[in-house]
């Protein structure tokens, strides 16, 4: 799961003096040891999915022999999560125990508990990405032993100050929740890239169309299967 500073230039299509720079002074999350950068891949992708920064989905695919599950479509994870319109709450927390209440937990799970970890993620660092958009998610996805992975879109009632980089407040939330880091990885991969397509933003900024957003996924899906860039 840890990269050095020359893998995560790889990821990242800068050369590593940059990722050491980022590192100093951007905040780019690291360990050293032994004199050596180590940077967690998840934290990698959440830092640059923030900044809006594109990374080589290819970096991520991990050989988990435990994990024979295949991987879900995007659009597949937002039909079993939801597109939920006019979510109440008028700060982070109350928002999140809103999402958390529509997330449809299994019985087992405390959803206590799911709210905590959600919030404990954001006090690590907002998980907003620019232009009114966020993706709380918990930071270990093994905490929650979920049956299947889910992401569920929320449109807010009301802008929440999520406090982004770009200032803007956040008014549409994408929570992921999956059962596995792989899963995880992959789920968060390809919705950062999916985000950086116009065509799911416009469709984003006319809230609850939820056959047309299921629609655009599907369709960006097929172009990335295309290899289109």
């Amino acid at each position: 799961m840890q990269f050095k500073a020359s893998d995560a230039a790889q990821a990242l299509h800068v050369d590593e003096k940059t990722v050491l720079r980022w590192i100093r002074n951007d905040k780019l999350p690291a360990e050293q040891i032994r004199g050596d950068y180590h940077i967690n891949r998840v934290d990698l992708l959440e830092w640059a999915t923030e900044r809006g920064i594109k990374v080589d989905p290819a970096i991520f695919e991990l050989d988990d022999s435990d994990d024979t599950r295949p991987l879900p479509l995007l659009s597949q994870a937002l039909e079993a999560g939801g597109i939920h319109c006019n979510v109440m709450g008028s700060d982070v927390q109350s928002v999140l125990q809103k999402v958390v209440d529509l997330l449809n937990l299994p019985e087992e799970l405390d959803p206590d508990f799911v709210l905590q970890v959600l919030l404990a993620r954001e006090a690590m660092g907002t998980t907003a990405v620019g232009d009114g958009i966020a993706i709380p998610h918990v930071r270990n996805p093994l905490l929650l032993r979920l049956p299947v992975p889910k992401v569920s879109l929320c449109f807010l009632a009301q802008p929440v100050d999520f406090g982004a980089l770009d200032g803007k407040p956040v008014q549409t939330l994408f929570t992921i929740t999956s059962p596995t880091v792989r899963t995880h990885l992959h789920l968060l991969s390809k919705l950062a890239y999916a985000l950086r397509d116009d065509r799911l933003r416009q469709v984003l900024k006319t809230p609850c169309q939820r056959e047309l957003i299921l629609a655009t996924l599907r369709q960006i899906e097929s172009d990335m299967g295309k290899g289109s860039p």
